[in-house]
């Protein structure tokens, strides 16, 4: 996870700690916001959290948790990572089923493109 990711994670633990208390739950993301606190957050809750999210970010569309999924793989490609971190982090099974989850950025592509050598001019050295 990234800093952002931890800054983030800081208040909500703390808050959870508060609504909870010290047994808390054994899930990562529980429903602080409304009955039953502590259950798990279901998809739903999670779509809807993302959603006001991004309103409030002013993003222009809707973002949801397999955007989110899809962004991380791809940004984690994108900054040279392998194939078998993206499947770790993701927690999938097979490097195959990432193939999904990648987008890589435009610049990328160029850069790929740039890295394939120029086809060989003759010369007459060449010829020699």
């Amino acid at each position: 996870v990234d800093f952002l990711v931890v800054q983030a994670f800081d208040p909500y633990a703390l808050e959870r700690h508060e609504r909870l208390g010290a047994g808390g739950s054994v899930f990562m993301l529980v429903n602080l916001f409304r009955p039953p606190y502590g259950a798990p957050m279901t998809p739903d809750a999670l779509g809807e959290l993302c959603e006001s999210l991004s309103r409030r970010a002013g993003l222009g569309r809707k973002i949801g948790p397999r955007m989110c999924r899809h962004a991380m793989a791809s940004n984690v490609a994108d900054a040279g990572g392998q194939l078998d971190e993206v499947q770790a982090l993701l927690g999938q099974k097979s490097a195959e089923s990432l193939r999904p989850h990648l987008h890589p950025k435009p610049s990328r592509l160029r850069e790929a493109v740039e890295r394939v050598p120029l086809p060989r001019v003759n010369t007459k050295e060449d010829i020699r």
